[in-house]
């Protein structure tokens, strides 16, 4: 019987990229972003395969994490899907929820497999070359601003834009849509995210839609065409997310930052959504975007995952969105001068860009198709955990004693 690959060294990264200017997230309503900040995991098994993948992150609030999932993750199989999840969601009873870890270990199985993993995930296997994409802003801007905006953005290929609501009045928010309506005529597609799945109000606090609020905006998105509504209701809110599916004839959409299967299990049973969209870094990781996939397939229901983290979350939901036969459009994020593919893709080999069809290409290569530019990542990373054999020893000697380390050593052995 063949020996299995087993995880011998873990590495974690604070990343930290200048923008070349201020960016104004409509999610944290007032909040000057001045950097792309996240975590990197790079995974080597014993035979050199190398799995990377990537967590947003605020600041560094994850300087400890190394100490806590290090052992957990050690020395397992990394094509033991179903471990590694178990074992995250251990963690996670410990410390905080770590799916932008699970797609790592995807990238190693797929390289494994010599097959780019989108194909791990396809029901059917098929090779896909590109996929359309559509403008996903990011700012709530005025109207005059987002128009010009909006012809830039057609001039570089982009067939569909997402815009972003958090006015005031639904009055301001209608003249917004219908604005842009106007100004790119009913063959380009819109679709309208009023970000009130997950409110923060750490500096201003937007206006809070209930259910008649966002009723109104939909029947008002209706006849202006609009391709869905992202996100008009608090996320947990699933009776009143169901109520307005039920009455809005503009498909609605959500469920980017569940925590896992438990949560989006419910959404889709209580019928909250037409279109959902987990983020594999955050809900739950690639399996559970797969679970939620196949779901989508059988009860006829549209998908197109959550993407605006960093390049390397792109490339994870990438992937998965390649897997799924029923595509329509995936979230491309743009939102210049501050987030831009130079600033969002800064450590990748070659950023992304769209092409003048409105289509970015899907990497045909083993794994994720992540490239890592090492001298970018020396730039503007910096290591802050390494775990190998001798050092897990030598730790666990430390904390533990030598003795009690065999013991577990011992155990670990035979299971």
């Amino acid at each position: 019987m063949p020996t299995r690959s087993k995880i011998q060294k873990i590495e974690l990264f604070h990343v930290d990229i200048p923008l070349k200017k201020p960016f104004y997230p409509s999610w944290i309503s007032g909040y000057p972003q001045l950097h792309n900040r996240f975590t990197l995991i790079r995974l080597t098994t014993d035979d050199g395969i190398v799995g990377v993948s990537a967590g947003a992150a605020f600041e560094t609030e994850r300087e400890g994490l190394g100490e806590l999932i290090g052992p957990y993750l050690f020395g397992l199989d990394p094509t033991d899907i179903g471990v590694i999840n178990q074992r995250l969601k251990e963690i996670s009873y410990l410390g905080w929820r770590n799916s932008w870890i699970e797609p790592a270990f995807w990238d190693i199985r797929g390289k494994m497999e010599g097959k780019p993993v989108y194909k791990l995930l396809q029901q059917k296997e098929e090779d896909v070359k590109e996929v359309r994409v559509y403008c996903s802003t990011g700012e709530i801007q005025p109207a005059e601003k987002r128009l010009e905006c909006i012809d830039k953005i057609r001039g570089m290929g982009f067939k569909a834009v997402k815009l972003r609501v958090r006015s005031p009045t639904i009055k301001e928010d209608v003249d917004l849509v219908s604005r842009v309506r106007e100004r790119v005529g009913e063959d380009f597609g819109i679709m309208v995210d009023a970000n009130q799945g997950w409110r923060v109000t750490i500096i201003d606090e937007p206006p809070l839609w209930d259910l008649d609020r966002a009723t109104s905006f939909a029947r008002e998105c209706e006849k202006l065409g609009v391709l869905w509504l992202e996100e008009p209701l608090d996320m947990y809110s699933y009776d009143e997310l169901s109520a307005l599916r039920e009455v809005a004839k503009t498909p609605i959409a959500g469920g980017e930052l569940s925590a896992g299967w438990h949560e989006l299990k419910i959404m889709i049973e209580k019928g909250c959504y037409d279109i959902y969209q987990p983020d594999a870094t955050f809900a739950g990781g690639i399996s559970t975007s797969r679970r939620v996939m196949e779901e989508c397939l059988g009860r006829d229901l549209g998908f197109s995952p959550h993407t605006w983290t960093n390049g390397i979350g792109f490339l994870v939901n990438l992937q998965v969105y390649a897997a799924f036969p029923r595509k329509t459009y995936l979230e491309y994020p743009y939102e210049p001068p501050g987030w831009i593919p130079l600033s969002r893709d800064a450590i990748l080999k070659n950023p992304i860009e769209v092409s003048s069809r409105g289509t970015v290409p899907v990497p045909d290569t083993p794994g994720l198709g992540i490239e890592i530019d090492e001298r970018a990542l020396r730039k503007y990373g910096k290591r802050f955990y390494l775990l190998t054999q001798l050092r897990l020893a030598l730790q666990s000697i430390r904390r533990m004693g030598l003795k009690t380390t065999l013991e577990i050593a011992r155990k670990k052995g035979v299971r």
